[in-house]
């Protein structure tokens, strides 16, 4: 199985529209990440998990069926930490890809053995693959 686990503020801080709507309410900007990555999941079959930076006591999931997975940290835990985890444990199991600008959970990601790109990076990656499902749709 193919995951992408993307650091979620990292691609929100990275992409300047996606700054703006958090700029306006920091929701618009998880909820438009979060249906960007579920129209990519739905059409390269590739799973997509998400991790926002949380306030809670405990680090919570949500996703819907057929939904990405959705995590938030708990209060005084950074994002950062449940990305390198769900790496440290389901990079022996799974081809993972680390979506995310942070140079330490680059290295971190890399030496469980995923692959990474940079939140920059990621929007090309997510175009190639619009990309190839319209020339898909076209055949």
């Amino acid at each position: 199985m193919r995951y992408l686990i993307v650091d979620g503020h990292s691609v929100i801080f990275a992409w300047p529209e996606l700054r703006r709507l958090h700029n306006r309410r920091t929701a618009l900007a998880r909820d438009e990440l979060i249906k960007i990555l579920t129209e990519y999941q739905d059409a390269s079959g590739v799973r997509a998990v998400v991790v926002f930076d949380g306030q809670g006591a405990k680090v919570s999931e949500a996703s819907t069926p057929g939904g990405i997975q959705v995590f938030y940290s708990a209060a005084g835990q950074t994002a950062d930490t449940i990305v390198e985890r769900l790496v440290a444990i389901y990079a022996g199991q799974h081809d993972l890809t680390v979506a995310t600008s942070d140079l330490m959970e680059q290295q971190t990601a890399t030496s469980f053995g995923a692959l990474v790109v940079s939140a920059e990076g990621l929007r090309d990656w997510l175009d190639e693959a619009r990309r190839e499902l319209q020339r898909e749709i076209k055949k």
